[in-house]
């Protein structure tokens, strides 16, 4: 090895302006093996979880920082060997290594590095020594990339230890763990007999003790699994440092807070029409496979609003003094992630039709819930839905998303004594609350859309009429 051929990976900007990461995960280890597009780490900026992929082709010589340390954009992170040294301390026949670099990385991961970018030809990858047959030590090296050990590392007689290790990558391997679930008792569904996420949350039920079925109106993103216990050994007091999302998230609050005047009014709405629709769709062979919920119909029915009162998607443009209409609704949906509040939006949804605003609505939730919702997919929102109620809560008075107009908040869904067609009788009942920005949106536009979208949630044939 030469000090021409290491070459020093440095923190990229992996959002927009970005100055610091945190390196919340390392998946190789000094003497590993990487290919061109490898994810190398995890960080976690201002903004989301990234996972970081390599750029070029290699051998591990030093990581520089350890987990959990924050690295500012431009410092180098890992130094590589790209001439393709032994691995210290590791035969250089392993059988196992070359396999793992070829094999393809599960279906779903789409590791985003400004600059670099995925991968889209298998031309970028170094072209296999021997023919492409499948082997044992293939099997053994793709089991040990998904364990985030380096492939050279596995020995060939390891296919028992295969056979008895359920394949998963390390957060769904985490995930399974916080849920008590049993990986050897989950039936995988992605490729090559890969557990996901979704395989591990399936298999809850059957792992978990029985629980009492959810609320209806729990429909909002949350976070992945429970948070696990803390103790506190005796101290009065514990010091969480703030970083990452929840101090952006905190700076962004208090700036909002104290920029736009906020104005939030309250409308109370029978939605029992809207929950038999919920059931009726959720039948309906067009809506199969899709995440039919409450809030679903919910967002509908603020688009058709903002249709009908378009003035209300709009920001304020301090530096210009100018009102800035939209002829667009990135719909953002408030998530509560264990690094945080997120808001995520779904970019034009409001040209979707109901199963596009479904798919996109499944896709912003599990997304979020994996902690790997990109920075672009929170840039650029024009109005906010956050869903309260999936907490039993009533309402709330919502502070706008910074540089938005309007939040809509949604409480609770109760059965409630409600007068309907002269007689006192049990309805489906929800409180919404807006809050929106007093110096470009007045009173009366204000509650006209509140007004519009109880309208829709009352009598959800309004969908059709006023679209």
């Amino acid at each position: 090895m030469t000090e021409a051929s290491v070459r020093e990976f440095k923190m990229p900007d992996v959002g927009e302006g970005l100055t610091e990461a945190e390196i919340l995960k390392w998946y190789v280890q000094p003497g590993d093996t990487v290919t061109d597009g490898q994810v190398v780490c995890e960080v976690e900026t201002a903004k989301a979880a990234v996972e970081l992929p390599i750029p070029y082709d290699g051998v591990v010589r030093e990581l520089h920082f350890p987990e959990g340390t924050t690295v500012d954009v431009g410092t180098s992170i890992i130094a590589v060997d790209v001439a393709g040294g032994a691995a210290p301390e590791v035969p250089a026949q392993a059988p196992a290594a070359e396999p793992a670099q070829e094999e393809p990385k599960p279906e779903g991961r789409q590791p985003v590095l400004v600059g670099y970018g995925v991968s889209t030809s298998a031309t970028k990858r170094r072209p296999r020594k021997g023919p492409e047959v499948a082997t044992p030590q293939a099997s053994t090296a793709l089991q040990a990339e998904l364990n985030g050990h380096s492939a050279q590392a596995v020995a060939a007689p390891a296919t028992a230890a295969v056979k008895d290790r359920p394949l998963a990558k390390p957060p769904v391997r985490k995930l399974a763990k916080d849920l008590g679930v049993d990986l050897a008792t989950v039936v995988p569904s992605g490729p090559d007999g890969i557990i996901t996420r979704e395989d591990v949350h399936a298999a809850v039920p059957a792992t978990a003790a029985p629980q009492a079925p959810e609320p209806v109106p729990a429909q909002a993103p949350a976070a992945a699994a429970p948070a696990p216990a803390v103790t506190y050994d005796g101290a009065r007091e514990t010091r969480v440092p703030v970083k990452g999302v929840r101090k952006a998230t905190a700076a962004a609050m208090v700036g909002s807070a104290f920029t736009a005047p906020h104005v939030t009014e309250f409308v109370t709405v029978d939605v029992t029409r809207t929950m038999k629709l919920v059931e009726e769709l959720k039948q309906d062979k067009e809506m199969q496979g899709l995440r039919v919920n409450p809030l679903l119909l919910i967002a509908k029915a603020l688009l058709v609003a903002i249709k009908r009162n378009p003035d209300i998607n709009a920001s304020w443009d301090e530096a210009n003094q100018e009102i800035v209409l939209k002829h667009y609704v990135n719909l953002g949906i408030a998530a509560a992630t264990p690094r945080g509040l997120i808001v995520p939006n779904i970019k034009d949804a409001h040209a979707k039709t109901l199963p596009q605003l479904a798919q996109a609505l499944g896709e912003l939730v599990s997304t979020a819930r994996e902690g790997k919702t990109s920075p672009a997919a929170m840039q650029g929102g024009t109005v906010t839905i956050t869903n309260v109620g999936v907490f039993g809560v009533d309402t709330g008075t919502p502070i706008l998303n910074p540089g938005e107009s309007a939040i809509l908040a949604v409480g609770a869904i109760k059965l409630q004594p409600w007068v309907h067609k002269g007689k006192v009788k049990p309805r489906q009942v929800t409180t919404l609350a807006l809050s929106f920005d007093h110096r470009l949106v007045d009173g009366e536009l204000g509650s006209k859309v509140l007004a519009d979208v109880a309208a829709i949630l009352e009598e959800p044939k309004r969908l059709i009429t006023w679209a």
